[in-house]
Order: C-alpha cells, then structure tokens, then sequence
C-alpha cells in the first residue's frame, strides 16, 4: 500500500474490499466457527464437549454436515463489504491525516496509528455483526435453536432490549479490534517492503510474497486480539445479568480456568488466520490492480 496510487477513491475501496471480505470469510469462517465453540463450551467442571480443534471439526461435521462449519456466516457476509471497505478507507484517511509531505514515506509509527484508526472505523458493523455470529454460533452446539438466522437474531435482540443489546461487548470490540488492526497494517507494510527485490517498486510485489505478507500480518494480529477475543465471545453470548463488565468477564475466567482460558481457540485461530489473511490481501490487491487498470480516471 505504500507505493499504491496516491488516493484511492472510496467506490474502488469498497469493491476492493468487498472482494477481500469475501477471500477473507469463506477461507476463515469454518475455523471461526470451531474456535467460537472451543470458546464457549461449558467450564471444565462439567463434561467437555470437545477436547480441542480437531475434535470439535469432527463432531461439528458429523453432526451438522461441512456447511455446520459454516453457521453465522450470514452476519459478517452482509457487513463483510462495507466492513472491509472502511477497514481500507480509515487506514488510507488516518494515512493521508498524518502525512504532510507525498514524498516523504511515512514511519512504522504512524501506519501503525493508521491501522488503530481503522479498527475504530470498522467496530460500528463489526460489534453487532459479531454479537449475531457468536449467538448463531453457539446456539447450534447446544441443540436449542433460539434464532432462526441473523435477521431473526438481531430483530429479536432489537426487540427484547433495545440498540444496546445488539451492540453489547462493543467496548470488548474495541479493546480487540484498535491495538490488533494497528499491528496488522504495520505488519503487511513492513513485511510487503522487506519482501520487495532492491529497486522494485512495492507494487509489482509476486503473488507468493503478498501471501506471505498477509498471512503474516493475520497471526501477529491474532496474537494480541485473542484475549480480548475470548473475552468478548464469553459476554456477547452469556445469560444477561451474568457479568457486570469486562473485568467480571476477566475475573470469572481467571479463577474458574486459570490463564490459559485467555487463548481457547488458539489452534483454530492460528490455523485460521494464515490462509484466510492471505486470502484477504491478495484479494484486495488483485482487485485494486484491476479496478486501476478498468477505470484509472474513478
């Protein structure tokens, strides 16, 4: 993205990042399912219904089919284009905020502001999006059926309280979303340049590297985001009244799961976030490049 057109106009960013929304889910989500439900199983003391990522992709697929791994896919396909879009254009606006001089190249510093700005950007679609995933995704492990899809979820969490249910755990959205998002530009930036053969222009970076870049931006992501993550998925899906905030949410895991409760899901996420980031940015990429070349005057 450093050395891409100077501004990209805000129609070619979000149908390229549409496109990168796209790559994104339907390479991550049966993995965000498993992890999901590897987060929210009941607590140790009772009987564990999965021992861990492979046996929860067994026993999804056997139970519901391959397209049980798609469950809650709904929800963040109908945000994932505006989503993506403004992921793209906060990151290029807090880009274009804090450079006073085109020819000058920005510090990791300030990408990585860019990014944290975009992950604010983007919380407005992704905390309710988020919410109806998780409720989707955990009714279907435990049998009751609650909701009939993602409409029917948030029409009825709409109704039964208000705006503030369906955005509940936006404040944990936040806390994952703005560190993690910074991280995330600042790695495939500084990945995509380290990449780049001398005198080469980032742009002509090989589809391999632009892989390479994403995927590794995608688990360095993930490594600060899943805490808060699995803290945010344990509020969004709790009975109302069960935690007061963020930190009953902390306090609750730690004593009845120790430490470790903070990265359930890892495998899944992990395993996740390399394929499904690398999907997402070289999707971006080829889109922008053709967009660029379809209508360089847009």
């Amino acid at each position: 993205m450093g050395d891409e057109p100077r501004t990209v106009s805000p129609l070619k960013n979000f149908l390229a990042g549409g496109v990168a929304g796209g790559c994104l889910l339907l390479a991550g989500h049966p993995l965000d399912t498993i992890k999901v439900r590897l987060q929210t199983q009941p607590k140790a003391s009772c009987a564990v219904l999965y021992t861990g990522t492979y046996d929860c992709f067994r026993k999804t697929v056997s139970k519901e089919g391959v397209l049980g791994l798609y469950k809650g896919m709904g929800a963040p396909l109908a945000g994932v284009a505006p989503m993506m879009a403004i992921s793209f254009f906060g990151f290029g606006f807090g880009k274009q905020l804090q450079q006073t001089d085109h020819n000058t190249p920005l510090t990791y510093t300030q990408i990585f502001l860019s990014g944290c700005l975009a992950g604010v950007f983007t919380t407005v679609i992704v905390a309710p999006g988020e919410r109806i995933k998780c409720l989707l995704q955990v009714q279907a492990s435990g049998g009751k059926k609650t909701y009939s899809g993602p409409l029917d979820c948030a029409l009825r969490l709409y109704k039964e309280q208000g705006i503030r249910s369906v955005y509940k755990g936006t404040v944990l959205t936040l806390i994952r979303d703005v560190p993690s998002n910074g991280l995330y530009f600042l790695t495939y930036e500084y990945v995509k340049h380290f990449l780049t053969p001398e005198g080469q222009s980032v742009t002509q970076l090989s589809t391999p590297n632009i892989l390479v870049a994403g995927g590794v931006a995608g688990i360095l992501n993930w490594t600060i985001a899943l805490p808060p993550d699995v803290l945010k998925s344990n509020f969004q899906t709790a009975a109302d009244g069960k935690y007061s905030g963020l930190l009953d949410v902390l306090r609750t895991l730690l004593r009845e799961e120790g430490p470790r409760a903070l990265y359930k899901g890892f495998n899944a996420v992990f395993l996740r976030a390399f394929p499904a980031n690398a999907a997402c940015f070289l999707g971006f990429e080829f889109a922008l490049r053709a967009l660029n070349e379809l209508a360089p005057s847009w």
